[in-house]
């Protein structure tokens, strides 16, 4: 009886990352692919898992006569709400009445995505007080059941997190997913039900009612209900518009429209790319200008966006031998491949063109070639894929890999009319980031895109219209959309002083990596334009500086130590350190994911591993510390030395994945990657470490096992909530990771004084 409730317990934390991980999925692609919701998903995931875990710590999960039937029903209906979940994620647009391609802003992100978790999180939180309760009856008088169950879990989510990565995700859309796991659920259920020997008319029709359920599971997989859900949300999703193909990649999600031979490339719910007939004067601009700006062209460097148009245009220059493509996923060129026009074909295989299914930043870190241009094919820092083509670290490896008066080529969001602060600290802290690297900077406003053109020659300044009509005749281009009036127009010098003048008052801070405040103010810009009031708000978060976070934690500390004098308390001891250690836990899942995506633009091809990996940390310090907690003989000391040890890292950690970002090279790229999951699996261990000691020390004569474990379970993911919150949408963005690794340092000493403070009445089992 007990192997079944420990499989049950596993497969409870298998359950909750795969839904956690497939509805992030589902919910990046209507959040236009910005990985700051991945914070603000996490958040409403842990709060709402806290709520569930609360409402049924006590009473109901203590009653035995009820917790099994509980478990079993509650497990039920999360198996249902799963799938349910992800077909209103694919309606939402048409909820929110938000148009195909359109993003969001943030304060729709966290209430939709809130609204959406809400019965899957909510129902999975309420499993861990329940599992605590079966556990405790088939052991009773065991050490620590929360402890085991915390750790079962944890190592069921590893087993989540690897078959996400290597089976479900790559193999599977996500009804199947969902329908698979809710069939893995309910045969769970029906083991329980027959271990327990279930009696009484409720748990008989209990059992009815789900060996029935197992039966529709496996009819809606092999009788392909699943497909047909599955095909049905995608119509939705992206009505009017006709799908023809729709795939998950290990990099995102790429949906393929036709209409009238006219095909439209979405990544993660952005058009990406228009064939067979771009924005012609568009592509003419971005390519034409910076072309003709050099005397010339020969070896050319396009990251990302090429065909469609650009290839095409930058062949058209007889100085040209050839063009080095770069494009992350291969899936987007399969799909141009299986969807040809007679541009697309023109442009691949033209023997000049060569392809490299590789990641821009790492092969400018690695190739042995040196370039005249580089086009950079992404038209704003809208994530934190598309960011790192935005940073002083990518523009210092770009200026290495120019030849001697050679130009980089990237297009910021611009307006001649729309003036908003949001729009000119963009261009700003770009225009200033690329100072960084280069001496030479020539700024062509326009309607929809300013186009930056920077090198180390002084020629680049000197492009007007008489240099660009006579280089077009040399060359013999014909082009359509520059025509003389408009080159003249766009090449005014005017321009350049207009474009000082725009940005005079803005933001000079650097775009950097670790510190991605080029993402926060492309965040903050859209907005500004979707939601204008919040877009206000978010704007100002900017002005949060470290010594604010230092303020704001010495008057709360000096509140407490004010009324623990007078008897009273304002921070809770014990479960006020797991909610520091909640936030702490968040705040490091979140700079290892941010991290690995600043360095490599992959993290959804590893994202299953990451997770699996400080969930793995996070079991062993659970499993380790409860298989001990009877030798250690002062169990308060041990507390307060791994609240230490959590400071040290959170301080110690900016290092570390900077170290790991200097590994990063053509020896030692896999190294690299290898150290992301070694600092994963160590904060995780730090972390799980602390919850069974802290269920010892809280737990006392008036608590039970089953309202200490929920109290302290929702302290944990409340913490997280606001890691989750705080971390990604503010801390991470505006102070980068040294800011918010010195904020949580800060915080966990603001808990541990909080507990050496504490008096020894107020805890347990010491």
């Amino acid at each position: 009886m007990g192997g079944r409730v420990i499989v049950g317990v596993v497969g409870m934390g298998l359950s909750g990352l795969v839904a956690e991980v497939v509805l992030l999925r589902e919910l990046l692609i209507v959040f236009s692919g910005n990985e700051l919701s991945i914070g603000i998903i996490f958040a409403n995931w842990v709060i709402l898992e806290a709520l569930g875990s609360y409402l049924f710590s006590g009473r109901l999960a203590g009653k035995s006569r009820n917790a099994l039937a509980l478990f079993v029903g509650i497990a039920v209906l999360f198996s249902l709400s799963f799938p349910l979940s992800v077909f209103l994620t694919r309606d939402l647009k048409n909820i929110l009445n938000v148009s195909v391609g359109e993003s969001v802003g943030l304060g729709t992100m966290f209430l939709s995505s809130f609204l959406i978790l809400l019965p899957v999180s909510v129902l999975h939180g309420a499993l861990f007080p329940l599992s605590c309760r079966i556990y405790e009856m088939c052991a009773p008088g065991e050490a620590s059941p929360a402890g085991k169950v915390y750790a079962y879990e944890t190592v069921g989510t590893i087993v989540g997190g690897i078959a996400c990565t290597y089976l479900l995700v790559p193999h599977f859309h996500a009804f199947q997913i969902s329908f698979g796991l809710a069939l893995l659920n309910f045969a769970i259920c029906l083991a329980l039900l027959v271990s327990f020997r279930a009696t009484g008319p409720s748990l008989q029709a209990m059992l009815v009612a789900v060996t029935s359920l197992t039966l529709l599971s496996i009819y809606g997989l092999l009788g392909g209900w699943a497909e047909k859900w599955h095909w049905s949300s995608i119509r939705k999703q992206w009505h009017p518009l006709p799908v023809v193909h729709y795939q998950n990649s290990p990099y995102g999600n790429i949906c393929v429209i036709e209409n009238q031979g006219q095909y439209i490339f979405f990544q993660d719910g952005v058009p990406d790319l228009i064939v067979p007939v771009p924005d012609v004067v568009s592509v003419e601009e971005f390519v034409h200008l910076p072309m003709l700006a050099h005397p010339a062209p020969a070896k050319i460097l396009i990251l990302s966006g090429g065909a469609g148009g650009v290839i095409n245009e930058i062949l058209k220059h007889p100085t040209v031998e050839w063009v080095e493509y770069a494009e992350l996923d291969p899936l987007i060129l399969s799909l141009l491949k299986k969807f040809p026009t007679p541009l697309t074909e023109l442009e691949l295989t033209d023997e000049r063109v060569q392809i490299r299914h590789v990641d821009g930043r790492l092969l400018l870190k690695t190739t042995p070639h040196t370039y005249d241009l580089i086009f950079v094919g992404i038209d704003e820092p809208s994530d934190l894929q598309a960011n790192r083509f935005f940073t002083q670290e990518f523009f210092w490896a770009a200026e290495r890999r120019l030849n001697e008066g050679g130009i980089l080529v990237i297009g910021v969001p611009g307006s001649l009319t729309f003036l908003n602060n949001e729009r000119r600290n963009l261009n700003s802290c770009v225009f200033h980031t690329l100072r960084r690297a280069f001496s030479h900077i020539r700024v062509i406003p326009g309607d929809g895109r300013n186009l930056f053109l920077s090198s180390d020659s002084p020629e680049i300044l000197a492009l007007d219209r008489g240099l660009v009509e006579r280089r077009l005749r040399e060359r013999n281009i014909e082009i359509g959309g520059l025509v003389p009036w408009y080159i003249e127009n766009k090449l005014h010098p005017g321009w350049g002083e207009w474009f000082a003048r725009f940005i005079q008052e803005s933001s000079r801070k650097v775009n950097e990596d670790f510190r991605p405040l080029g993402l926060f103010y492309s965040i903050a810009l859209w907005n500004a334009i979707f939601a204008s009031p919040f877009g206000q708000f978010f704007g100002e978060l900017e002005r949060i500086q470290l010594w604010m976070v230092i303020l704001l934690l010495g008057v709360l500390l000096l509140a407490h130590l004010f009324l623990r004098s007078r008897g009273r308390t304002l921070l809770p001891g014990i479960p006020f350190a797991i909610v520091t250690t909640g936030f702490a836990g968040m705040i490091f899942d979140l700079m290892v994911i941010f991290g690995f995506q600043a360095i490599y633009g992959y993290v959804f091809l590893w994202i299953g591993l990451l997770v699996a990996s400080f969930m793995a940390g996070a079991a062993v310090g659970s499993l380790l510390v409860t298989a001990l907690q009877e030798r250690i003989r002062n169990g308060f000391r041990f507390f307060v030395q791994i609240e230490l040890a959590i400071l040290l890292w959170s301080l110690g950690l900016p290092a570390l994945l900077r170290i790991t970002n200097a590994w990063m090279g053509t020896g030692a790229f896999a190294i690299s990657g290898v150290l992301f999951l070694i600092i994963s699996f160590i904060g995780g261990f730090l972390i799980g470490s602390q919850f069974p000691l802290a269920n010892r020390l809280y737990l006392g004569e008036e608590r039970t096992v089953t309202a200490t474990a929920g109290m302290l379970y929702a302290s944990d993911l409340l913490g997280g909530w606001l890691g989750g919150m705080v971390g990604a949408v503010v801390l991470l963005p505006v102070l980068g990771l040294a800011g918010t690794s010195l904020t949580v340092g800060l915080l966990k000493m603001t808990s541990l004084i909080v507990v050496l403070a504490l008096p020894r009445s107020a805890l347990g089992k010491r």
